[in-house]
């Protein structure tokens, strides 16, 4: 229905006279929103106030002008010109029930657009380093991907879904250092773990394997590993001593044995985080490694548009990015004395990768600790020529969990912590998708574990879930009853919906499509939530007010398009959201 009225409104303009009529109309942004309140009609424009000064009329007058020239259209019933220029639509019962006509009629595909063109855009998120298990925060991150992802798609863009590997680096190494320390272990070594190791249970598994793998081959007494080392933490520094640990089992072991180490682990715990995420219904179209920055010569060519450009330079050693022209609040280094390149020169090789594959709009989901990564990543992508607001940063917020009132500790000084499988396990997939994105991402989330558990309408996808089974029961009932309900007799009769709750939930219904632009254009999943749970309301209240397989065929066959449309929507959504909709419960 918006896109009706902003449709008239850019008719009226064209038909004003010269004098008043803007000389490009197709420039002209007629904003049109729901009104708050239902006396001001069902939904208000502003144009008169933004054209008045151009026409030199005053606001009101202009709008008067306006309206006069509105076409007729059966699904408004009237306007109104308000306050200081605003016009007000009133809908005409019959606009609620072309749009529950289209819910019939469109079925799946109710609520998408074409309003993004195809605009091509890549969604990252995600994108844990492969060190460990996915933890509760991660499954925030993959809960508001997904659905921001579902949302871009449904509002007409064309959506790349990817997961960034990062399989270079420092992280991996001590990654692959902690598993063979493990291995030693398996044979009897004995020696103080570093502080600054992966110390989670999940690498014995992994250990075995090498053990299984590679036998003895890979064995090093702990003397030969620790002889002469620096400190370990709290005597010394626990970064200088990992990093010398990583030293010495690359000397002990040669490429090869530490690579052989380095590639089980890797394998081992990016499978477990593939199997993780595909059954949280969490999907990627692909998983890109960071090696292959190097090994595709990305990084080089990175590096080159940077210098081409003279916004690099050498200093004691190393060569730096002039970050600062651009933004940044200091310059960043890209190649390190030892010649090294940085990560930071494969995070602005990356994105300006992802723009080389032709991705119009580049939107990162990342951890609220990262709100400095936007400012330097940007930088780099303009001094390499790409547009800097191509560009967008969506951060998230921690998680706390809660079980009860009482807040869930969730890590220990070992390094284990609550993995995302474990807390799916607890509530279930639905509740764990739903939860995840009902604030904004920018918000903390406290995650309530005893509510998301509970059949109670306080559960609130509980609360809509159950709205989606009781119309479900509904038909179940009038098949047990021999009903059969007539469509074609149900669309003809819904003028007879007019009950006060027949009236609001067939406004709920028809805002269905303004929701998932909004929720889109605005990254905010949390809309399409509020939304769901404002209709699963609309329809309980209805539900126990009143009947729906009454004796009277027409009125009866009206209700059942009505709760048939209701159940639609509530299936749309929550499929956009990754949770199902359940036929019984």
């Amino acid at each position: 229905m918006k896109t009706l009225i902003e449709t008239l409104v850019r008719d009226a303009l064209a038909a004003l006279p010269a004098e008043l009529r803007p000389s490009d109309i197709t420039q002209v942004a007629a904003t049109v929103e729901r009104t708050r309140d239902a006396a001001h009609g069902d939904f208000a424009c502003n144009v008169a106030m933004q054209l008045a000064k151009a026409a030199k009329r005053k606001p009101r007058d202009l709008a008067q002008a306006i309206v006069s020239a509105l076409p007729p259209n059966e699904l408004v019933s009237r306007v109104e010109i308000a306050g200081p220029g605003f016009i007000n639509f009133f809908l005409s019962p019959a606009s609620h029930h072309a749009a529950l006509g289209r819910v019939l009629d469109e079925g799946t595909n109710y609520g998408r657009s074409s309003m993004g063109g195809g605009e091509r855009v890549i969604v990252e998120f995600v994108s844990a380093n492969p060190t460990g298990p996915l933890h509760v925060g991660h499954g925030r991150h993959a809960a508001f991907g997904a659905t921001l992802a579902n949302l871009l798609d449904a509002a007409g863009y064309s959506v790349h879904r990817e997961y960034y590997i990062n399989d270079a680096g420092r992280q991996m190494d001590i990654l692959a250092a902690s598993v063979w320390l493990r291995y030693l272990e398996c044979f009897g070594e004995q020696f103080p773990f570093p502080s600054n190791g992966y110390r989670g249970d999940y690498l014995h598994p992994i250990a075995n394997k090498l053990v299984e793998r590679a036998g003895r081959s890979l064995v090093r007494p702990a003397a030969d590993v620790f002889r002469d080392l620096p400190p370990d933490a709290p005597a010394g520094d626990k970064d200088a001593y990992i990093d010398a640990v990583i030293a010495r089992a690359k000397t002990l072991l040669g490429e090869a044995g530490f690579r052989q180490a380095f590639d089980l682990a890797l394998d081992d715990i990016l499978a477990d985080i593939r199997e993780d995420l595909e059954e949280f219904g969490v999907r990627y179209d692909c998983w890109f490694s960071e090696r292959s920055l190097s090994t595709d010569g990305a990084i080089d060519r990175a590096l080159e548009k940077l210098r081409a450009n003279d916004v690099v330079y050498e200093k004691e050693g190393a060569q730096w990015f002039r970050a600062t022209d651009f933004g940044d609040e200091k310059d960043r280094v890209v190649v390190r004395e030892n010649g090294l390149k940085t990560y930071f020169a494969s995070d602005i090789a990356y994105h300006l990768q992802k723009r080389e594959r032709g991705f119009e709009r580049l939107v990162d989901v990342l951890g609220a600790d990262h709100h400095g990564y936007v400012a330097r990543v940007r930088a780099g992508l303009v001094a390499m020529g790409e547009p800097g607001d191509s560009l967008e940063v969506r951060l998230v917020q921690f998680v706390t969990l809660y079980r009860g009132g009482e807040k869930v500790q969730m890590s220990t000084r070992s390094g284990e912590f609550i993995t995302l499988r474990e807390l799916r396990r607890e509530v279930g997939n639905d509740a764990a998708r739903f939860f995840y994105v009902m604030r904004s991402n920018d918000q903390h989330l406290d995650f309530d574990l005893q509510l998301a558990t509970s059949k109670s309408n306080e559960n609130p996808v509980y609360y809509i879930q159950y709205a989606h089974a009781r119309v479900c029961s509904v038909f179940r009932q009038a098949r047990e009853k021999g009903i059969v309900p007539d469509e074609a007799r149900g669309r003809a009769a819904l003028a007879r919906l007019g009950e006060s709750h027949e009236q609001a939930l067939l406004a709920t219904l028809s805002r269905y499509p303004e929701i998932v632009e909004a929720a889109a254009l605005q990254r905010a999943p949390h809309m399409l939530v509020h939304y769901l749970r404002e209709l699963a309301n609309d329809f309980h209240t209805y539900y126990n007010a009143h009947q729906f397989l009454v004796d009277d065929a027409e009125l009866r066959d009206a209700r059942l398009l009505l709760v048939r449309g209701l159940r639609q929507v509530i299936r749309n959504g929550l499929g956009l959201l990754g949770v199902s909709a359940p036929e019984a419960m």
